[in-house]
């Protein structure tokens, strides 16, 4: 066994084998030894589970590059060292949230030992509950830091946890790196403290459930309508996640009386027994709800990810079938109601803003032009958004924002894309459609006839292993060294490099500055072609997966509603054009 395995993967395994690690966990690795499961093995110790800028994120199991008790308490140890010596002489407490899956609750008991191990008082939610939800609990709690145990829409072997900061959002730069760089001191087992300080835990549960409710429902912006509307035929599935602790609840506060909940999918289980993947982005996910929404003939479908930050939807469109909508559509149609919702009340005063990524839908941005309302673009990842509101915070007032990939945030209360507002928000749009005697596929077409026509579709190439890492690196230094000079027959007339922070104008061949180091911008491995007739293409490398990714943006004038289908159509075929001749495959 030992000449299977390189000299650092067994130095790891000998360490385990002989440190001060409890007896299940060296039965364990003796067991992967005695079966000659070498793949496993090195999987389990090749490298140690990287403490990204967001957090941490791996498999369950022992080893060093596994989701277990030793990892997460180095991390966590790490970030307690951070945390203290980031605020020293005060009173330092952190909140801590967990989702349903497997080991989520044991993790974050194990989490909260370590930081009053450290001296730091710990809020400790007493069940599962929402990402957005924690978030919001640091802000009412004036703590200084928190974490969320959650892999998101990861399949079910997955967990890890999310770092907030004092504001609310995850953590960004300058603490992101450092953080990282405290972790990587914690060498041994021997420098976690695990023996809890029960004195300094408090569990949380309703005098943070009560106010978030409150806040959220004072997010409606026509509470009349739902009055009238009360009996929006509703179907809601939180895919055995967080969701269901409080989607209803807000729901029920709002007004909304007929909400009907997937069954076979309301309780919470890590391992996600109806769905592949518990990801709403992805329509075998919500095959349960579109069942029953179709034998219900509901007006609208929402479904919830696990830590409830993403939703996604569906709405009967113009042929009376039920159709998905994306994330830069759902995210359209919330600004879109928002704008026409705040410029009604005559709360537009110039000094309101949204904010978005720079790969979500330009839709977004022209509508914020025509409202006269600031859009402001950052990179992809929430945590910027979140940053974006933090600097304006007393100055400009956020509206609402979104990301393509299916989280939206409406107010600034909460700091992180929030499925909770968010299927508050949609259900109540979608009233406020069906009060003026359409659906919200009406109301999306309508928007599309006032701004234009946006379609959007992602092509996502997956490179495994070192080949596909230098694949996927010269696809990149190929586009900045021959950028296109047309897309789809339009000529590109502007290149955004966000590794180099260069903006060309491809007309005059002058370049200038991307502005860094505040507002959600920083040196970033991202491509961006403008084309004159309003062609978008991104090329961005994922940070956590062997995938390169290409958002394509293509733009049509939509004359009428019944031209909305050989519209629609037009886009599809302009949208393979591209990836057809920028060889996307």
């Amino acid at each position: 066994m030992t000449t299977a395995l390189d000299s650092s993967t067994q130095q790891r395994v000998d360490k385990w084998l002989g440190g001060n690690y409890d007896a299940a966990t060296k039965e364990s690795i003796q067991h992967l030894i005695d079966s000659g499961n070498v793949t496993e093995l090195t999987d389990s110790f090749y490298r140690d589970l990287e403490f990204g800028t967001g957090g941490l994120r791996g498999i369950l199991g022992v080893g060093s590059n596994r989701m277990n008790r030793y990892t997460v308490g180095a991390a966590t140890q790490g970030l307690s060292n951070y945390i203290n010596a980031a605020f020293p002489g005060e009173d330092i407490s952190v909140a801590i949230a967990h989702d349903s899956r497997r080991m989520s609750p044991e993790f974050a008991r194990l989490v909260a030992d370590i930081f009053s191990a450290n001296g730091i008082k710990v809020y400790l939610f007493s069940s599962l509950r929402p990402t957005p939800e924690l978030s919001f609990a640091i802000r009412q709690l004036g703590c200084q830091s928190g974490i969320v145990v959650t892999a998101s829409h990861n399949p079910p072997e997955y967990n890890g946890y999310k770092v907030y900061w004092n504001d609310g959002g995850q953590v960004v730069a300058p603490h992101d790196k450092a953080i990282i760089a405290e972790v990587s001191k914690i060498t041994s087992v021997d420098d976690i403290k695990f023996e809890g300080v029960p004195e300094k835990i408090h569990l949380i549960d309703e005098e943070i459930d009560a106010p978030y409710v409150e806040r959220l429902k004072s997010n409606a912006v026509n509470p009349d309508v739902i009055k009238r509307q009360a009996d929006l035929n509703i179907v809601y599935t939180p895919i055995h996640g967080t969701g269901i602790t409080l989607v209803p609840r807000v729901l029920d506060a709002l007004g909304f009386t007929n909400v009907h909940i997937v069954e076979q999918q309301a309780t919470p289980d890590g391992n996600f027994p109806t769905v592949k993947s518990p990801n709403p982005e992805e329509r075998a996910a919500m095959q349960l709800a579109l069942d029953l929404a179709n034998e219900l003939n509901a007006d609208l479908i929402m479904a919830t990810d696990p830590d409830a930050d993403r939703v996604g939807a569906g709405a009967r469109n113009h042929h009376g079938e039920f159709e998905l909508l994306n994330g830069n559509q759902m995210a359209s149609l919330i600004i879109y109601y928002l704008l026409n919702a705040w410029k009604d009340a005559g709360k537009l005063t110039g000094k309101e803003f949204v904010a978005k990524t720079i790969v979500t839908t330009d839709l977004i941005d022209q509508m914020c032009k025509n409202y006269g309302v600031t859009c402001y673009n950052t990179l992809t990842g929430f945590k910027y958004i979140a940053e974006v509101i933090r600097e304006l915070e007393g100055k400009e007032k956020f509206i609402g924002g979104g990301e393509e990939s299916y989280g939206y945030l409406i107010g600034d209360f909460v700091r992180d894309k929030d499925a909770i507002a968010s299927c508050a928000i949609i259900a109540e749009l979608t009233a406020y459609a069906k009060d003026q005697g359409k659906s919200l596929f009406d109301m999306l077409m309508a928007m599309y006839q006032e701004n234009g026509f946006y379609y959007e579709s992602l092509v996502s190439l997956t490179k495994k292993g070192k080949s596909g890492a230098e694949e996927i690196q010269q696809m990149m230094a190929d586009f900045r060294a021959n950028p296109p000079k047309s897309i789809a027959g339009s000529p590109v007339v502007r290149v955004d490099d966000y590794k180099a922070l260069t903006r060309l104008d491809a007309q005059s061949g002058k370049s200038s500055a991307i502005e860094a180091g505040k507002m959600g911008i920083e040196s970033s491995n991202v491509l961006q072609f403008f084309t004159e007739d309003g062609t978008k293409v991104s090329a961005r490398p994922s940070g956590t997966e062997p995938k390169i990714k290409f958002y394509v943006s293509v733009r049509e004038p939509l004359e009428s509603k019944e031209a909305f289908d050989d519209t629609y159509a037009q886009l599809k075929a302009k949208v393979q054009r591209v990836i057809d001749e920028l060889q996307l495959t």
